[in-house]
């Protein structure tokens, strides 16, 4: 049973100055922290909440509104890490490049450009040269059947190869993607170390100040 204690030392102050603060900084709640040091010091929760606001509160004003500019940072970091961790999860969307087929209407035979070599035979204008079989040397052997399977062949070839430069470009802009995000990510751990940084600089400060607090209330009683 928690027994009543009228007189409040120099050291329980600290101690309620400390827990509070941390409560804050880790952003728990003050009645949780008058609890633990109730606990602490035997004392009741609400004996610790008014000593915190009728004396000890004033004197750490300062120390407070800096527990509560990084509990807030931290919520912020934490919540930002969530985020890109839930962006990181998510599966890349892969599309494959839909290529329609066109099937070229059969072509009359005169109207093939069909044009003389010196080798006194004939062939087809394509551009560039392709795997697909050629047409045959004699002249008097090409059929309208032999026009159209060549034209389909070089279709079907020219549509793959289109084919993979889509695929080709999906790769790349991937690829732009992932270091977008990677160079984001580290960006953000450069921030949170920093954040860590003054946070930690934060608090050796509050401890430097509650040690000068104790060695001063120490002097004090010696002259005493």
């Amino acid at each position: 049973m928690k027994v009543r204690q009228d007189a409040w030392s120099h050291e329980d102050d600290l101690l309620l100055a400390e827990t509070v603060l941390r409560y804050i900084r880790d952003g728990g709640t003050q009645l949780a922290a008058f609890e633990e040091v109730g606990d602490k010091l035997n004392r009741t929760s609400a004996a610790c909440g008014f000593r915190w606001n009728a004396e000890v509160r004033k004197k750490y004003e300062p120390t407070v509104a800096i527990a509560k500019k990084q509990r807030k940072e931290r919520k912020r970091a934490l919540d930002k890490q969530k985020k890109e961790q839930q962006a990181a999860a998510q599966p890349l969307q892969r599309t494959k490049p839909q290529l329609q087929l066109e099937w070229l209407p059969a072509p009359a035979t005169s109207s093939l450009p069909l044009h003389k070599t010196n080798a006194d035979s004939y062939h087809l204008e394509v551009g560039e040269e392709t795997s697909y079989e050629p047409l045959p040397q004699n002249k008097d052997s090409i059929t309208l059947d032999d026009c159209i399977q060549y034209l389909q062949t070089y279709k079907r070839e020219l549509q793959s190869e289109q084919g993979l430069k889509l695929e080709n470009e999906r790769l790349l802009q991937e690829n732009v993607m992932l270091k977008r995000k990677q160079q984001a990510l580290k960006e953000q751990l450069r921030k949170m170390e920093e954040q860590q940084s003054i946070i930690n600089d934060d608090y050796e400060m509050l401890v430097q100040i509650m040690d000068r607090a104790r060695k001063m209330t120490a002097l004090h009683d010696e002259v005493m």
